[in-house]
């Protein structure tokens, strides 16, 4: 999540729960039958289990982001020319 937050140059979050999408599906089938009033009630459970700041210096970022384009298009391009 570190790399991410570097990346990204934003903060990032992780939630206690790693499994957000089953525990998405279980609380909006909770809210659709009346287990819960409203979204903000589904919401009482979520917790942030560790935050992430970005550290990576500007120039590094790039330099990272600049690669990763690059291996976009090559497998872009690699897979138009293997149709």
């Amino acid at each position: 999540m570190q790399f991410q937050a570097d990346l990204l140059g934003v903060p990032v979050q992780r939630p206690a729960v790693l499994e957000t999408t089953a525990l998405g599906a279980a609380l909006l089938a909770g809210l659709a039958v009346g287990m819960y009033k409203d979204l903000n009630e589904t919401a009482s459970g979520w917790h942030v289990a560790d935050f992430f700041t970005p550290q990576m210096d500007k120039a590094r970022r790039e330099e990272l982001l600049t690669g990763w384009h690059r291996a976009v298009d090559g497998a872009l391009h690699w897979a138009e020319m293997n149709k």
